[in-house]
């Protein structure tokens, strides 16, 4: 019997702290690659202004190439097309053993350009964003479509890397030779030396969790049986042809067998009738807003082949920590891994000490609310403005006070948000210190939600019956009580 291979992951390369559930990239094997991708549609629905940059940088490189084929600068586009490289670095993919990304190399390069160059989708303005070309263009899959992404996004890539890096630990190695960047303001591909982890295959990416997918957004069959086959159906009940059936009640019908015997499932076949009814396209783009969501714990757990999050041991650790100034910092530590967990995909990004006021103030846990659906999405869209939500962790054996409120509510700002979270011990009087919440939620200074040991222990008996959490129902009970 084979012996099973064993696998080095990022964390134990580097020895850190935590799991894949308190991460904030994915914990990938360094040995291998996988299974995940990076899915150019799941950029478009980040709110932060990080996302906000990939996706003009995914749009202006798409546009550049379609661009110079339309105008016949065919040479122009080849190049563009074939500066793009095998993107290893990250260990994302479908490879066995060794990482070797598929990345377009010159035959895919010249293949895809002709596909582009000969394509009714290209030349009519179908092709609007670079995952359209997995719906209609032969060759071109999920899987290389997270390759030209990943390279096209690099130089975002590499500042997550970094900040991700000075925050779990990971050492950096000085002036590492990357591969080509992006550049949008230029219009070409850029190299340099950047600080990067490295490994023994070289450079490493990180990439954050809530970005990638199992399989993508745009998937062209799915499209094809949901979307263009009833087109076809309709146009052969209408046409009267040789497909109809006419059932014994009278009614006429023409099965998707019938019309796939006939049209075939190809990608040529999907381009003509679009080309037609572009309206079948638009629907699909805005039906796919939330058809794919970032990978829950147990996606990662099962995909990846490790543990799912032990909510107990996470708990523990912040239960088990002594209150008192001299433990603060073990404190915020255990905090800001459970909560990481729990609040993750909503509320992603964690940075700690996050500065305000040019430094002059700082908060202790600042997240980025990158919510789709749920409680967060809710607060942000209808509440308050919460792009960011900030966390203030408290160790004291005594209540807090106004002091404390005060000081979360000054870290608030329109810009900024106005939406926080206060965690403490304990409390003896809970409802005078949800009266003084009120008062400042009253006053418009923003809204303050408070969770003490016992609160975080209702918040991990939830989600260990969700697989993905987005409702939050103790939250959303704290903050109707500062509004009713």
């Amino acid at each position: 019997m084979a012996t099973k291979r064993k696998v080095k992951r990022i964390s134990s390369h580097f020895k850190l702290d935590g799991d894949q559930s308190t991460f904030e990239f994915v914990d990938v094997a360094l040995n291998s690659d996988s299974p995940f991708f990076l899915d150019p549609r799941a950029f478009r629905a980040l709110r932060s202004d990080w996302g906000e940059l990939c996706v003009s940088l995914l749009q202006s490189f798409f546009d550049a190439v379609i661009s110079r084929i339309q105008s016949g600068d065919h040479a122009g586009a080849r190049q563009l097309l074939g500066s793009l490289s095998e993107p290893n670095e990250t260990h994302l993919g479908l490879s066995k053993g060794k990482p070797a990304g598929r990345g377009m190399g010159r035959g895919l390069a010249e293949d895809m350009w002709e596909a582009l160059s000969t394509s009714d989708a290209a030349a009519t303005g179908l092709l609007q964003d670079l995952e359209d070309t997995v719906l209609f263009i032969d060759g071109i899959g999920h899987d290389r479509i997270s390759d030209i992404t990943t390279n096209i996004v690099r130089q975002p890539l590499i500042e997550f890397t970094r900040d991700a890096a000075a925050y779990y630990g990971i050492p950096l190695a000085k002036d590492v030779a990357s591969a080509r960047c992006w550049n949008s303001s230029l219009q070409r591909w850029e190299v340099g030396y950047v600080d990067l982890p490295k490994v023994k295959t070289g450079p490493l990416i990180l990439v954050p969790k809530c970005l990638v997918r199992r399989r993508p957004t745009f998937d062209p069959g799915e499209y094809l049986d949901h979307h263009i086959l009833p087109i076809l159906q309709e146009e052969e009940l209408q046409a009267a042809s040789s497909l109809v059936e006419v059932l014994k009640d009278g009614r006429r019908r023409v099965t998707k067998n019938a019309i796939k015997a006939k049209y075939g499932r190809s990608k040529k076949v999907a381009r003509e009738v679009t080309t037609k009814h572009p309206d079948a396209l638009n629907r699909y783009r805005s039906q796919s807003a939330t058809r794919r969501q970032p990978p829950s714990h147990r996606e990662l757990a099962d995909i990846l082949d490790i543990e799912p999050p032990d909510w107990d041991r996470l708990l523990a650790a912040v239960l088990a920590t002594s209150s008192g100034k001299a433990h603060a910092d073990t404190y915020h530590r255990a905090v800001q891994a459970l909560l990481s967990a729990l609040l993750y995909p909503s509320l992603v990004n964690p940075v700690r000490e996050f500065p305000i006021h040019d430094g002059r103030k700082r908060i202790d846990i600042t997240f980025t609310n990158e919510a789709q659906q749920g409680f967060f999405a809710w607060v942000n869209d209808k509440v308050v403005p919460a792009p960011y939500v900030f966390v203030e962790c408290k160790n004291y054996g005594t209540e807090i006070a106004n002091p404390e409120l005060d000081q979360i509510a000054g870290r608030f700002s329109p810009q900024r948000g106005q939406l926080g979270i206060v965690c403490c011990r304990m409390f003896k009087d809970r409802q005078l210190w949800a009266q003084r919440c009120k008062d400042t939620a009253n006053d418009r200074r923003g809204f303050i939600l408070t969770l003490s040991d016992e609160d975080l222990t209702t918040l991990v008996e939830e989600r260990k019956t969700t697989a993905t959490l987005w409702e939050y129902r103790l939250l959303r009970a704290h903050l109707d009580a500062l509004v009713m």
